[in-house]
């Protein structure tokens, strides 16, 4: 009869690593290996985010060596360009050209918005409502109203604007010297901006008053640039078209200075809080300084021109045949207030902002292109003349005291600027006396009747050998204040 439950021997056989015939020996495994392999991955994981950014750095590396390319072609045809030359400036006036001329076309639909609530506060409630009216009403060509005469007027504009400021910058500079242009480079920024402007708005004058009378005036009152100039001399005569000179005068000159002025200030300011100089940052980082401050200019700059817009504007629409400027600014101040000169003054912000770091950023990016430093950063200071006295680093040595060798002087300060008065010789036994040693950059060329002497700071050896002689003994002259005060305090030497 077979037994109920397993034996030990079956339960060892059972769940034991190892036969009961052989303890020490280990069972074979049953298990074989595989030889499944897993395929290669011919696939790396794919992003969408990495593909755009590969492609956007591609592009971009091809689009630096176009440039580059082209740059370089520009430069061999115009050859090297020297500062201040006649192609420095040719230069410069065509960056502006770019520079006015692309920013304001292309920021168009904000000066449209812009000007017809200056006009008329209640016609859009915002910039969106507006643009969707005007695109319902006229189309997206009305969107862009007013952009012919926009780009004619700013690039002529621009042209004189930078072309005339690098001009008479450099033209009141030597004017100055150069050690009062260094001072006063504040003064120097705001009086070549106010020259250059003055010019360029006469040349922008004509087109402005078109771009106002189209932008204002619904449907426009002509359909083209030099179509609405023929309107206005035909109605008016060629002084309507410059009927808007004087309050253009009175908005452009100050955003100009303001714009010059302050963009200088912050790109110096800026540099001077980075780690580095200048001229050791690439022209990317140089580009990009130009951006910032432009913008942070744009913003000082709109605020200060704003109320002379607003005012350009209504007189460009509402200045009756004939009348006087002076009443007709009055007249409309009587009808808007002094509120009403801050109308659109949010939107003015956020495009002069924006049109003056684009600029800014494309008229330095040219002089880049062209082989020119950027605009701004820190002035040097003015180069030391031979005429002004130095700091040779005249060294006195030897002990204290006058050692009855005549007068000297020991470079900056000291006793022996003043003949060491009161101060007991120091000579022990056969210790020789104290000497000077001067530098070359410290001493004179011998003339007749004198030989060298140096020109350190202060001290009796500054004057001529020939005069005081090798004793120190001076003549009674003529004493100035702060001679004066220096005897009084110190004691003057008999």
């Amino acid at each position: 009869m077979a037994p109920l439950f397993p034996t030990t021997g079956i339960l060892q056989d059972v769940f034991s690593t190892q036969t009961r015939f052989d303890p020490h020996k280990p069972r074979p495994s049953t298990v074989t290996e595989s030889t499944y392999e897993p395929p290669i991955r011919r696939f790396s994981a794919w992003s969408a985010i990495d593909d755009v950014r590969l492609k956007a750095g591609a592009l971009g590396n091809e689009a630096q060596r176009e440039i580059s390319e082209a740059s370089s072609a520009a430069r061999a045809r115009t050859g090297q360009i020297e500062l201040y030359s006649a192609k420095y400036y040719a230069a410069c006036t065509f960056g502006g050209l770019m520079a006015c001329g692309l920013t304001h076309t292309a920021v168009t639909p904000l000066d449209l918005v812009k000007c017809r609530r200056q006009v008329d506060p209640k016609m859009y409630k915002g910039n969106f409502e507006a643009w969707g009216k005007i695109g319902r009403a006229e189309g997206f060509r009305g969107i862009f109203t007013g952009w012919a005469p926009t780009a004619f007027g700013y690039s002529a504009q621009g042209a004189f604007k930078y072309g005339g400021y690098e001009f008479f910058k450099k033209f009141y500079s030597d004017f100055a010297g150069e050690d009062a242009a260094y001072r006063y480079k504040t003064a120097l920024y705001l009086a070549a901006s106010a020259s250059a402007e003055l010019i360029a708005d006469v040349a922008l004058c004509p087109f402005e008053g078109v771009k106002v009378r189209m932008q204002t005036t619904i449907p426009p009152f002509a359909s083209s640039t030099f179509g609405g100039i023929g309107i206005i001399t035909g109605q008016e005569g060629t002084a309507g078209l410059y009927k808007g000179l004087y309050p253009l005068w009175g908005r452009q000159i100050p955003y100009t200075m303001m714009k010059f002025a302050s963009f200088e200030t912050i790109v110096e300011a800026i540099y001077g809080q980075m780690p580095k100089s200048k001229s050791e940052y690439g022209k990317g980082v140089q580009t990009g300084v130009s951006f910032v401050g432009g913008y942070l200019a744009g913003i000082l700059c709109a605020v200060v021109s704003h109320p002379a817009d607003v005012m350009v504007s209504k007189l460009n629409v509402n200045r009756q045949p004939g009348e006087a400027f002076g009443g007709a600014m009055s007249r409309i101040y009587k009808d808007i207030g002094f509120g009403g000169l801050w109308n659109g003054l949010a939107i003015r912000i956020f495009m002069i902002g924006t049109l003056t770091s684009l600029q800014w950023g494309i008229y330095d990016s040219f002089k880049v292109f062209m082989g020119l430093p950027t605009t701004g950063g820190a002035a040097p200071p003015p180069k030391q003349t031979a005429n002004l006295y130095v700091d040779g680093s005249i060294v006195r040595e030897g002990p204290l005291g006058d050692q009855g060798d005549g007068a000297y002087s020991s470079g900056r300060g000291g006793a022996g600027n003043i003949e060491s008065p009161h101060v007991k010789p120091t000579n022990i036994g056969n210790q020789k006396g104290d000497t000077d040693i001067v530098p070359e950059t410290a001493l004179r060329e011998p003339a007749a009747g004198y030989e060298n002497y140096h020109t350190g700071r202060g001290g009796a050896a500054n004057v001529h050998i020939e005069k005081h002689g090798e004793t120190g003994e001076h003549e009674h002259e003529h004493e100035g204040l702060v001679d004066k005060i220096k005897h009084k305090i110190q004691g003057k030497k008999e």
